[in-house]
């Protein structure tokens, strides 16, 4: 597995140099100084800005609606908190942990997410815009409907994500583990998947119209893809 995803690595630079697939644009977050948080519990609709939430335990807070600028989260367990429709600009949220989190609706944008230890996160309907997520590992990410755009999955572990119906643009799967994703009715346009260092695919093979895989990957999918226009394989001995 290991020499396979360095192969794909390879041909994913060589093929962008040929134009292939357009890059993600990278997120580059550059935070001001930071003041440390000391507004006790999050509000909802509340208005964050230039703030530093360091190692609280915000689970099970109801912070919908929220704004938070030029913020770092480090450490802090959100599980179970709400922050549906709550919007991400220019912020870092790094070693977040906690099961549960309520995102749907929100949006990102400039934002990275680092080293996250998080399960069963709904951002149903969510915008994510030039996003960074980069180690960790997410279990049961719920991404329906979403749209993602120059958004990088770097390094980390997604367990059964389910992408289904949600668009993607630009988006990266660099080193990272895919396992058991749900890509049913995704629309996508230059989606790139061959650097994937493993890539497993539980429904929606027929829907990887605009991604771009590896020789090594369609290898293995081919089990998949035959399934999805009904062809039967079978050895003549069947």
């Amino acid at each position: 597995m290991a020499q396979r995803a360095k192969v794909a690595k390879g041909g994913a630079r060589g093929a962008k140099a040929a134009g292939v697939v357009k890059e993600a644009r990278r997120a580059e977050v550059r935070l001001p100084p930071l003041r440390p948080f000391e507004g006790g519990e999050l509000e909802p609709d509340g208005d964050y800005d230039g703030l530093e939430f360091g190692g609280l335990d915000l689970g099970a807070q109801d912070g919908g609606g929220a704004l938070f600028m030029d913020c770092a989260l480090v450490g802090c367990g959100i599980g179970e908190t709400r922050l549906s429709r709550a919007r991400f600009v220019d912020s870092v949220l790094t070693e977040p942990r906690g099961v549960g989190t309520d995102l749907v609706e929100a949006s990102m944008r400039d934002v990275e997410v680092v080293d996250a230890r998080l399960g069963g996160v709904q951002l149903h309907g969510s915008v994510l815009e030039r996003v960074v997520v980069r180690g960790g590992k997410l279990d049961y990410l719920n991404l329906r409907k979403a749209r993602l755009r120059d958004v990088i999955f770097e390094g980390c572990v997604l367990v059964e994500p389910d992408f289904g119906l949600a668009s993607l643009e630009r988006v990266e799967f660099r080193d990272c583990v895919v396992r058991g994703a749900d890509f049913s009715g995704v629309r996508m346009k230059d989606v790139d998947l061959r650097a994937a260092g493993e890539l497993g695919i539980a429904r929606g093979v027929g829907s990887l119209a605009g991604a771009v895989i590896s020789p090594e990957q369609l290898i293995e999918l081919a089990g998949g893809f035959a399934a999805e226009v009904g062809v039967r394989v079978a050895g003549p001995w069947a």
